[in-house]
């Protein structure tokens, strides 16, 4: 029974060996990348305004 359940999980272990190999799910290593950083620069300058706060009843 020992020799059994061995050699069962060993098969199995080597089924996924196999199956990760020659797994089709694959990517290209080879894929353009732009090197130039992005640099956002606002058009937008935002006001601070003054915090209003609410009151509290106490």
């Amino acid at each position: 029974m020992l020799l059994t359940i061995t050699i069962s999980i060993s098969v199995l272990v080597t089924i996924n060996f196999l199956l990760l190999k020659f797994s089709s799910n694959k990517t290209n290593s080879t894929a353009k990348v732009n090197k130039k950083p992005i640099v956002f620069k606002p058009a937008i300058v935002l006001k601070q305004e003054s915090e209003k706060l609410a009151p509290t009843g106490s």
